[in-house]
C-alpha cells in the first residue's frame, strides 16, 4: 500500500522535503501537473484551489513533474498564476520518482491520502468525469475524517 512517507520532493527553491512532516495527520489532495499541459493550468489547478476552499481541513498541494529534458524554474511556475502568488504549496518532482512510484496515467493526476498517511483514491485527468469521481471521493473522505 502506497503512504505519503514515500513521497520526497523538492521546495521551488530546490530543498528537499518529506510530505510526511508537514501532511501527517490531515487528509491531503496531491495534483501532480505539468504547466505545459493545458487540463493541469486550464482546469485542474483552479480545480485543486476550489477544493482548498470549500473543504476545511484538506490539505491541497502540487506538484510539477518535468518530461524530458524540460527545465522548469520557480518563476515559470509562479508565472502561470494571474496574482503571482501560489495558491497552495508547489513542490518538484525529483527525477519523476513519485510519478512513476504512484503509477500516475498522465497530468493532471491527482493522489488523496486520508489523515493516516494511506493513499485512498487515485485519479487520472480533469475533465468532467474525473472531476466528478474527484469530488465524490473527497466528500468520502472529509466524511470519514470527522
Amino acid at each position: 500500500m502506497y503512504k505519503l512517507e514515500d513521497i520526497q520532493v523538492l521546495t521551488l527553491d530546490g530543498e528537499p522535503v518529506n510530505l510526511k512532516n508537514d501532511y501527517a495527520n490531515k487528509p491531503l489532495l496531491v495534483l501532480f501537473f505539468n504547466i505545459r499541459c493545458l487540463g493541469c493550468v486550464g482546469r485542474a489547478i483552479p480545480l485543486a484551489y476550489e477544493y482548498l476552499k470549500e473543504y476545511e481541513g484538506l490539505e491541497v498541494i502540487a506538484i510539477h513533474t518535468s518530461f524530458g529534458n524540460e527545465v522548469v524554474t520557480k518563476d515559470d511556475i509562479i508565472n502561470i498564476f494571474t496574482t503571482k502568488e501560489l495558491p497552495f504549496p508547489i513542490f518538484y518532482d525529483i527525477d519523476r520518482t513519485n510519478y512513476e512510484k504512484f503509477e500516475c496515467e498522465g497530468t493532471p493526476h491527482w493522489l488523496i491520502f486520508d489523515k493516516s498517511g494511506n493513499l485512498f483514491r487515485s485519479f487520472y485527468g480533469s475533465q468532467d468525469g474525473a472531476q466528478t469521481r474527484l469530488m465524490y471521493a473527497i466528500d468520502e473522505l472529509v466524511a470519514n475524517s470527522n
